[in-house]
């Protein structure tokens, strides 16, 4: 693994799939660029359902890891880019079928909109890889 991640008791408890802090380890840095739920053919995955939507992207982050040597146990970081804040709670839960603990560190900002209108979340990473 590339990171260890930290819960200071200075700092609130995150609520949901998160770390407050991820320190990198030893290690190659890995950028992964913002993923949307398409898949390996372009086509859209999910219409209309965040859920579906957010494992497409995850599945997305992780091939692009594992082509490079790496997992989703690397990732240090995400940032999520979320068109409805109404979806916050399915998006945490689909990153609880991904992450069981040692959380990357996180920021989520709704966006008014992204690069086509039925896309709801992207996510890009930075993983580091030992």
């Amino acid at each position: 693994m590339g990171k260890t991640v930290y819960n200071p008791p200075t700092l609130c408890r995150p609520f949901g799939i998160f770390s407050n802090v991820a320190l990198a380890d030893q290690g190659r840095t890995c950028f992964v660029s913002g993923q949307v739920a398409i898949d390996a053919k372009g086509n859209l995955v999910g219409e209309g359902d965040i859920r579906l939507q957010t494992r497409q992207v995850l599945h997305n982050i992780l091939a692009a890891l594992e082509h490079v040597g790496g997992a989703l146990e690397d990732i240090a970081c995400i940032n999520v880019f979320l068109v409805n804040m109404e979806h916050l709670q399915a998006v945490h839960e689909v990153r609880a079928e991904f992450w069981s603990g040692d959380y990357p560190a996180s920021t989520l900002v709704q966006v008014a909109g992204l690069v086509h209108p039925d896309y709801l979340v992207e996510i890009n990473a930075t993983a580091i890889i030992s």
